[in-house]
């Protein structure tokens, strides 16, 4: 895999065209005090947020995450992270699932203060002192390195005073242009009870529902040159980045039924608008690059020993 044209690029940006699986129609993401997001852009075509760069961090770590052995994708074996376990020893989740990584409160929050005490160790600074961004990435590489990638919010305020942050450094999300709206909606029958009380789940009970149509594009911006900037070396800056490509193929590939009502499919091949002129490999070379990029690092006694740090939860 040739990660040579991405050196001194200081972003990548890839553009990927989706369309639905089956029809014409699809369902976009909703909030519960707005709905769907619909906008429009500077030259007034009507948009649609189909996912929000928040979920898509979501989708992104849960590719990487095999759940029926419950441990990282066999290619991403050897990583870094913090399994949370309960009295009983049993695993409940990690810091590659939980939505704020390693400052789930799963983590920080409960009885077992071994990690958040080794954080406080490790991220110690005076009271007047910065806040020193490589020393928290040399961290997180040796901890929880999802979190290298997606970004992360410490905050406690005895690491560091709460000051512990990292932007993300892969930002994705999928918008829809040229928007119409495809108002439906249907009936849940009860042929017992047609008439019967609709708020203990009884009768016929009507609703409706808007789903759309419109020309739909993933965005992934990877910023290469955060990465860089982290000063790990240029076997953890190359590792980080195959990761981040493994994690847009395996999105593209195997991600993409977000809802329901929202199965996508990838149509055409990958558009790259910065740099110009590279190609992103296939989910094949990036898969087998990895074990020999993660051997690299992992010789480099940069990782955690053993790499899954392992704490009690118990509120």
């Amino acid at each position: 895999m040739n990660l040579e044209a991405l050196k001194s690029a200081p972003r990548l940006l890839i553009e990927a065209k989706l369309q639905p699986i089956a029809g014409t129609r699809f369902q976009p993401t909703g909030f519960p005090d707005l709905g769907a997001a619909q906008y429009k852009a500077a030259n007034g075509d009507d948009m649609l947020l189909v996912e929000s760069a928040q979920s898509m961090a979501n989708r992104l770590e849960t590719v990487c995450w095999d759940s029926v052995t419950n441990d990282w994708v066999s290619t991403l074996s050897g990583l870094p992270c913090v399994v949370v376990k309960n009295k009983d020893g049993k695993a409940i989740t990690n810091s590659v699932l939980e939505a704020h990584r390693i400052n789930s409160p799963y983590i920080l929050e409960g009885k077992d203060k071994t990690f958040l005490n080794t954080l406080k160790t490790e991220l110690a600074v005076g009271d007047l002192a910065a806040v020193d961004l490589k020393l928290l990435a040399k961290t997180l590489l040796k901890y929880d390195i999802n979190a290298l990638i997606h970004g992360v919010f410490i905050a406690k305020s005895e690491v560091a005073g709460g000051r512990m942050r990292l932007p993300r450094a892969l930002t994705a999300f999928i918008e829809a242009s040229n928007v119409n709206t495809a108002s439906n909606g249907g009936v849940k029958n009860d042929a017992l009870n047609p008439s019967g009380d609709a708020a203990k789940g009884f009768g016929n009970v009507p609703f409706h529902r808007e789903e759309f149509t419109g020309n739909i594009t993933a965005y992934f911006v990877l910023d290469l040159a955060l990465i860089r900037g982290f000063g790990l070396g240029d076997d953890v800056v190359n590792l980080l980045i195959a990761i981040s490509l493994l994690k847009i193929r395996r999105f593209l590939n195997d991600g993409l039924r977000l809802r329901t009502a929202c199965d996508l499919e990838l149509i055409d091949e990958l558009v790259i608008k910065k740099p110009s002129g590279y190609r992103v490999p296939s989910l094949d070379e990036i898969e087998k690059s990895l074990p020999a990029l993660i051997k690299k690092v992992a010789e480099a006694k940069a990782f955690a020993e053993p790499t899954k740090t392992s704490i009690t939860f118990d509120a």
